[in-house]
């Protein structure tokens, strides 16, 4: 297939028909190949028959040998295979017929689960039946009183478990059964008639019993027996039977039997319990039972434990279950003998059958009835239930899909089987699944083919689902499969998904040809738009281009002889190497790739040695350093490419960055330090006080050693004497001439505004020479200055100890407030940080201060080229106060610095920040990626597509400010942007800059100038367009200051811009080693941008005021305080609104202070949903544009708003409505659908309704005139 024949790709169910017309074959053995031919076996699972010949044009058998292509599409008459190439054999798939149906795991395991969300049950109870799983639980028993008309299936006196008690009432109103009870405890007479027992025996069962249960009798032995036989020697009688004998007649062994011992007693009568312990009595036995033998049993409750399988409902017939139902086995064996249509089934067939009965649209009409008539959790399960009905609808595939009948085996290519060294075979995991798949299958058709007992066969369909489950899914049914080694076996889920899989592996991210990989280390002699190349690499990318030349020079006859000549290293290869790379760019680049400055084109400049030259300035861009990174070279080979190369991705083209719009090429460290010594003046050096007419007379002073470079002099420029240094000139000559003459010394912060100003006022060619020239200039004086670093240059400041003594006293004063309960906790926490917050600062003040101006760690941090304030405390003031892992202070100062040394106690306190900034480095970072893929996901389909969107909608923007201190002025907020409306004057009435016009840097700051406080610009989140975004709303590209192109993707890009500092955000820790200095937790970072972009309900809740007004009352209740604020509406009248504050949080505001509209009252981050509830959707937006801007900032990262405002135009709580009411849409309940989207279907049932109105009249106007 051609690939411009591909239109679209489309992912979906595929029906059993459609398995097989996509396969070529059915796969029936679980062979692969014949281990003595080496031939696949026929039918097996690399069948040439089904999967085309392994050697092109060539058949199994051989009739077709070497045929070439003229026999292409025969099938051998002997073999069955078609002549064909042997590529075929990646396209070609083959099927498996199961001899039962399994479920696919995706829909059954998945989140959610679709199949138990359309079947309206529970994922386990569906498990249960699909894997024949028993259902283990207990249940009360009943006893059968009146066994009904079915007396087949139970007599009277059986007993039987709830459930079953359930349908035999609902069948055969003549049944009846009652509750069940165990006898546990049964107090019965220990004897029985005719017993002989002793006086203690009596007597105790009179104690236990009384005289009531039995009755005894003195009892006689008889020693001689009688002449008539009627007694015999030792038969022991009652008294009452002796009378009775003596009554008849004369007897002399009765007489002699009653003149001899009593023998004890004998039981004449007894009263036992109709039962006995452990027997089971219905409710009404017991009830007269209890009335006849009060006191003398106890009962409990029976119950039995049922362990059945579980059925699904496919037809409820008349019984008491709904369709789709999961019953027990009993149940389902009573429902069907009772109820001829009742139908239940087990494991997936059942699961099929009632699939392939679903009436979609029916489903469809009674959820939504039932919808509107519930509440609560019930609702929202059938609001997800209907979806997924909608979806199918939708889709028009069939839910019985989701059962597959016939399982799909992939081309052989794709699961290959290759020969090692030694004869061995390695082969995919996929093989070993499906060979699993294969034999269990077949096994199953021969246990049905032999009828065999039907435990067997449903324990060979759950190992036919496993053995499918492993295939799809390896491990997500539990217990994985493992192979060789105990390692669990890939299957195809693993094959696609994660970063290892077949999207991002090999779809989005594949090897390439002609690259190379090296360490890089510092080029400081490269122009910008160059990199160092080692020659032997740069042989190897270019090789063919070299072996092109040297035959067509006639240096050598062929390519196999040019490839000799290049390998014995002749001279000539080096000079046509030179020609080659003439003009032909090479792509560096260096993992990870955040955003698209991660790749750029560079001119290759052959070097010795076997590492690649970097050119300092592009270092930050690729957030390179020299400490043993490694980067990639890749030559492009195409015209288009190289091209592209050249014009768009030229390092000395990419100067700005697309995050902030500022340059990304500012010079740093070594750079820095260089100009910054450059451009000091110091007293007292040589040549102080001479005067020099022009530029070139001071610049030759200095080469013969007239003048210091750091020494005062006077200059005349344009007229005036200026008093500058040497240095100053010499590095204002290295500047254009506009925007000379530049009379202070140069830091970091300086030289950036430099670059920025020079690239608007003399371009992007002169301004990359300039670069260049201050970068050779700064690692020139860098050297020379001849800094060096030494534990000399860092001295303790003698004011410390007084900072440490006063900070502790202020300590203790503030812990006896907190303890005097006048503090509060978290108030104590603060105080207590700003405290030693500010003690660190004074302490690095006073070292700064005490050091000379010529002390190199003093120029460091001074200029910005290394090191901080906080740096130097930490070296030689107050290290201060740590954070534990979990970001709270650990209550305990660090008073000491690296100078003296810590204690053991200081130095254990400080490893735990240490540690947390490595964990995160390791643990966070992965999170960082993460959320760049999740916006890339989201924004990638934002491309400019439209000069105009014709909105008049747009965004009110004036300075950012915090604590009513300007962070962002004005003119950098609004530069780049398109004006909504003219921007007036407010004294001269003059239009700086007229509606729909680009707002430049000069604009910005002349609508600064002027006083205006907010204007109004138009925004990506406020573009009309339905798709992607209009140049208008966009406003220019921050990379090149120009108005945005046709075709830009601004959503790829404000993805990469607010991704790529995210990995900054987790490793920061690991530069300050967890020091609290700002007072905020710096591992909050990345958690709270989430937290923004996904709109979520954040944990610990701000309360917002409702309405503007006055808090007038603050009132302390038990457990809770109350708020009362009172406000004023339009006509006047009072309203006092109150608000109850939890114990927990900290108020805000205190009595009579006014408060406005949507103001925070306590302690927290506000809920964005009651943002948009109080004050309306474009305060959510703001608040969340500002909200994330704040993260960034505060970790110094600088990101434009536009980035923010596009990838909020695409997150779902902002740009989407919930359907409250569904009405006549094709909306469901509850369901977030896309504002334009909304829009569109308001439109589409507006213009049905208007067209059935005009329909309807027609009709009635028809009738009427009809009529008349």
């Amino acid at each position: 297939m051609g690939r411009k024949e591909i239109a679209g790709v489309r992912l979906k169910l595929a029906s059993p028909e459609r398995i097989r017309g996509l396969s070529s074959g059915e796969v029936k053995k679980p062979e692969t190949i014949n281990y003595r031919t080496l031939r696949p076996e026929k039918d097996g699972l690399f069948c040439e028959r089904i999967f085309g010949p392994t050697k092109s044009y060539e058949c199994a058998c051989g009739k077709y040998k070497r045929s070439g292509p003229k026999f292409k599409g025969v099938v051998c008459d002997r073999c069955g295979v078609e002549i064909a190439d042997s590529r075929v054999r990646r396209e070609r798939m083959g099927h498996i017929e199961l001899a039962a149906p399994v479920v696919h795991i995706w829909y059954l395991r998945g989140i959610p689960g679709r199949l138990s969300l359309l079947l309206g049950t529970s994922t386990k109870d569906l498990e249960k039946v699909v894997y024949f799983a028993p259902t283990r639980r207990r249940e009360p028993v009943h006893k059968v009183v009146i066994e009904g008309r079915r007396t087949d299936l139970l007599k009277r006196g059986d007993l039987i478990s709830a459930s079953e008690e359930r349908i035999h009432r609902h069948y055969d109103h003549k049944f009846k059964s009652e509750e069940a009870f165990r006898v546990i405890q049964a107090d019965d007479v220990p004897v029985n008639e005719g017993d002989v027992i002793s006086a203690e025996q009596v007597g105790l069962l009179k104690r236990n019993f009384g005289d009531s249960l039995f009755h005894v009798e003195p009892a006689f032995r008889v020693i001689e027996a009688s002449g008539d036989g009627r007694l015999e020697t030792g038969h022991i009688l009652s008294r009452s039977e002796l009378d009775s004998l003596r009554k008849e007649g004369p007897e002399p062994a009765v007489e002699r039997a009653m003149a001899g011992n009593q023998e004890g007693f004998v039981v004449t009568a007894v009263s036992h319990l109709p039962f006995s312990k452990g027997d089971v009595i219905s409710s009404s036995e017991y009830q007269l039972f209890y009335q006849k033998y009060p006191g003398r049993f106890a009962v409990q409750p029976e119950t039995i434990t049922i362990e059945d399988p579980c059925y699904i409902v496919i037809e409820e017939g008349d019984s008491p279950f709904e369709t789709g139902s999961i019953i027990l086995e009993r149940e389902q064996r009573l429902c069907s003998a009772y109820d001829k249509e009742f139908e239940a089934g087990i494991g997936a067939e059942g699961v099929l059958s009632l699939l392939k009965k679903l009436d979609l649209e029916e489903i469809s009409s009674s959820l939504r009835e039932e919808i509107a008539e519930t509440t609560g959790q019930k609702k929202r399960k059938l609001i997800k239930r209907l979806q997924v009905v909608e979806d199918f609808r939708k889709s028009e595939s069939r839910p019985e899909w989701m059962v597959m009948e016939v399982l799909p085996v992939i081309p052989p290519e794709l699961r290959p089987m290759v020969q090692l060294d030694g004869g061995r075979f390695a082969t995919s995991d996929l093989n070993d699944l499906y060979r699993r798949v294969i034999n269990r299958n077949n096994r199953l058709k021969k246990l049905q083919e032999l009828r065999a007992p039907e435990i067997i066969i449903r324990n060979e369909k759950r190992m036919l689902q496993e053995s499918v489950d492993a295939l799809i899914d390896n491990g997500r049914m539990g217990k994985a499969v493992l192979g060789a080694g105990n390692r669990p076996l890939k299957s195809l889920t693993d094959l696609l998904r994660g970063k290892k899989g077949r999207f991002r592996q090999n779809l989005l991210g594949k090897r390439v040809d002609y690259s190379g990989r090296s360490v890089i280390v510092i080029g400081p002699n490269l122009k910008l738009h160059q990199c160092g190349l080692p020659k032997q690499m740069a042989l190897e990318l270019f090789k063919p281009f070299v072996i092109e030349k040297l035959v067509d020079r006639g240096l050598a006859p062929n390519v196999k002889s040019a490839k000799r000549v290049i390998e014995r290293g002749r001279e000539d290869v080096w000079g046509i190497l030179e020609e080659v790379i003439q003009g032909h760019s090479v792509l560096l680049n260096r993992a990870p790739t955040l955003h698209r400055l991660g790749i750029q084109a560079f001119e290759p400049v052959l070097m010795e040695g076997k590492a690649i030259r970097l050119h300092p300035l592009v270092c930050a861009a690729f957030n390179a350093d020299f400490d043993g990174d490694q980067m990639a070279v890749h030559v492009p080979l195409s015209i288009d490419a190289r091209v592209e190369a050249q014009t768009i991705m030229l390092s000395a083209k990419n100067l700005l960055s697309p995050a902030s719009g500022k340059p990304v090429v500012t010079p740093t460290q070594d750079i820095v330090l260089g100009i910054h010594f450059l451009t000091g003046m110091r007293e007292g050096m040589e040549g102080e006080g001479k005067s020099f007419m022009n530029i070139d007379d001071v610049l030759c002073a200095l080469d013969h050693g007239v003048v210091h470079v750091n020494s005062k002099i006077l200059l005349k420029i344009k007229g005036e004497w200026v008093k500058t240094s040497p240095g100053r000139v010499l590095f204002n000559s290295v500047i254009p001439e506009e925007l000379r003459f530049i009379n202070k010394q140069i830091d970091k912060k300086a030289l950036g505004l430099l670059i920025d100003a020079a690239y608007d006022r003399v371009g992007r060619e002169k301004l990359v020479n300039t670069l260049d020239s201050i970068k050779s200039l700064g690692y020139h004086w860098a050297t020379v200055s001849g800094l060096s670093l030494g534990l000399k240059y860092l001295t303790i400041p003698p004011e410390k100890n007084t900072i440490v003594e006063n900070s502790l006293e202020q300590e203790k004063e503030l812990t006896s407030q907190y303890e005097m309960g006048i503090l509060t906790e978290d108030e104590y926490l603060r105080q207590k940080e700003t405290l030693w917050s500010e003690a660190s600062r004074r302490a690095a003040d006073s070292i700064i201060a005490n050091m000379d101006v010529t002390n190199p760690l003093r120029m460091m941090v001074e200029s910005g080229a290394r090191g901080s304030k906080g740096q130097i405390a930490q070296m030689a003031g107050i290290r201060g106060l740590m954070a534990d892992p979990s970001g709270r202070i650990i209550d305990y100062p660090i008073v000491s610095n690296f100078r003296e040394g810590l204690n053991m106690l200081e130095y254990f306190i400080s490893t735990h920040g240490a540690r947390k900034g490595l964990a995160d480095t390791a643990l966070r970072t992965a999170k960082s990626g993460y959320l760049t893929r999740r916006l890339v996901d989201v924004s990638q389909d934002l491309i400019v597509t439209e000069v105009d969107c014709g909105t008049d909608q747009g965004i009110c923007i004036g300075p950012l400010k915090q604590d009513d201190k300007i962070v962002i002025h004005l003119s950098e907020r609004i530069a780049g942007r398109t004006a909504l409306k003219d921007v007036v004057h407010p004294e001269s009435g003059e239009i700086i800059v007229e509606a729909d016009n680009i707002i430049t840097n000069d604009i910005a700051s002349r609508i600064e100038s002027a006083g205006l406080e907010e204007i109004w610009v138009k925004s990506p989140m406020t573009c009309a367009l339905q798709n992607g975004i209009c140049q208008k709303c966009y406003g220019t590209d921050l990379s090149s200051r120009q108005p945005i192109a046709i075709g830009e993707t601004v959503g790829v890009v404000a993805a990469q811009s607010i991704g790529e500092p995210g990995t900054q955000l987790t490793m920061r820790t690991f530069h300050t080693g967890g020091v609290r200095l700002t007072g905020e937790d710096i591992t909050q970072g990345l958690p709270r941008i989430e937290q923004l972009f996904e709109v979520r309900r954040p944990k610990k809740v701000a309360l917002l005021a409702y309405a503007d007004g006055v808090v007038t009352e603050i009132r302390e209740m038990e457990g809770k305080r109350r708020v009362f604020i009172t406000s004023t509406d339009e006509n006047g009248n009072e309203q006092r609104t109150s608000y109850n504050v939890p114990v927990s949080q900290n108020l805000l505001v205190e009595e009579g202070q006014r408060v406005k509209k949507g103001e925070a009252l306590t302690e927290g981050y506000p809920d964005p949903q009651q943002i948009l509830e109080i004050s309306g959707l474009e305060a959510v937006q703001h608040y969340l544009v500002d909200n994330i801007q704040a993260v960034y900032r505060s970790q110094g990262v600088s990101i434009n708003n536009k980035h923010i405002e596009v990838i909020l135009r695409k997150v779902a709580p902002v740009n989407r409505v919930r359907i409250a009411e569904e009405g006549d849409s094709s909306f469901v309940a509850n369901e977030l659908v896309w504002f334009r989207d909304f829009e569109k279907e308001v439109e589409t049932i507006r213009s049905e309704n208007e067209r059935f109105l005009n329909e309807a009249v027609e009709k009635i106007s028809g009738k009427v005139l009809k009529d008349v």
